[in-house]
Formats: structure tokens, C-alpha cells, sequence
């Protein structure tokens, strides 16, 4: 049971694991692992989001952030994320959940001395997630940042071949990040 609010996002709530890469002209190319969360309490009009990424070989962790997207009836979307780098993202957006689309751009950027734009375009096809992010900084123009694409882990998917993601919360950091699964 989902608020009619986070209906037409209901695709979205569960767990999302993949890699992903991440680029930009100011820094060296990098691969990552990635478990996405979205999560849901039936009387609020909100879901939960956190998001939590680690190097691909070594399987440290490197990055994490959490917050709540709230979406609207006609349409539109607010998000809220805070960074475990003590960036705040406020941004606005809309979705079309029969495109399986949310598209985000950012209304303010607090805490960031460099960093002055970003934006995030999701994906939702066959019990896959993808994304791009995009950002600007004082340095350079808006520019693409990271890619991913994650399979929704959860209740009508079945593992097909492949080693499972298996994540342990003592060590928090992804084992093998390799496997295939189908709706």
C-alpha cells in the first residue's frame, strides 16, 4: 500500500544494485559498485532515497547520500539530498512514469564551494534503473558526471546466471558486484 501521492513512483520503491562510472575533465575516470534505496511509509507523501557507492576493485567505500523525493499531482517532483561530502542538493523536476522518467535540476547547491549545477535524469525499463548526472562548476559548464545502471532487487525478479551482489553491512562494501536477473 503506497500514498496516492508516491503512486505513479510506486516502480521506483525497493532496492537497486549495479555499477556505474564516473568522469569529469577535472578529475581521473572511475568504476563503481552501487545500491540505490528507495523506500516508502504508507501515510507520508514522501519516499526515502539514500544511495551508497564503492570502488569497483577494491571495494571501499566512496560516496553516499540520502534524502526524500516528494512528488506532486500535476507532475512535478522537489528532491532534497545531503551528501556525505556535506553538499545539500534542493532540486525541481518532473517525472512521467509512462516514459519511465524523472528528470531533476538543481535549485540551489549549499555547502559547495566549486560545484554550482547538477542535474539527474532516471531511467525505469524492465526492472532496470539508469541514470545521469550532470554538473557545472566554477571551473567548467555543465558536463556529464556519472552513469548507472542498476537491477531492482526484489519480489518478482529471479535470478537468471551470475554471481549474486552480495553486500555485508560489518564490512559495507560490496563483495562481487556481478550478476543477471529478469522480471
Amino acid at each position: 500500500m503506497v500514498h496516492p501521492a508516491v503512486k505513479p513512483l510506486s516502480d521506483l520503491i525497493g532496492t537497486w544494485k549495479g555499477e556505474g562510472e564516473g568522469f569529469f575533465p577535472t578529475i581521473s575516470s572511475f568504476n563503481y559498485s552501487e545500491e540505490l534505496q528507495f523506500t516508502h511509509s504508507p501515510n507520508k507523501p514522501v519516499i526515502a532515497y539514500s544511495q551508497k557507492t564503492w570502488n569497483l576493485k577494491s571495494g571501499q567505500p566512496m560516496h553516499s547520500e540520502s534524502g526524500y523525493w516528494r512528488p506532486k499531482p500535476d507532475g512535478t517532483i522537489e528532491v532534497v539530498i545531503a551528501q556525505s561530502t556535506g553538499l545539500v542538493e534542493v532540486q525541481k523536476g518532473t517525472y512521467d512514469m509512462k516514459e519511465g522518467v524523472v528528470k531533476l535540476k538543481s535549485e540551489l547547491v549549499g555547502n559547495a564551494s566549486k560545484v554550482k549545477e547538477i542535474t539527474r535524469v532516471f531511467k525505469v525499463e524492465n526492472c532496470e534503473l539508469s541514470y545521469a548526472v550532470e554538473m557545472a562548476t566554477s571551473l567548467t559548464d555543465l558536463q556529464p558526471h556519472l552513469t548507472a545502471s542498476l537491477k531492482k532487487q526484489a519480489l518478482g525478479c529471479h535470478l537468471i546466471t551470475g554471481d549474486i551482489t552480495t553486500y555485508t553491512t560489518s564490512q559495507a562494501h560490496f563483495l562481487t558486484n556481478k550478476y543477471d536477473t529478469e522480471c
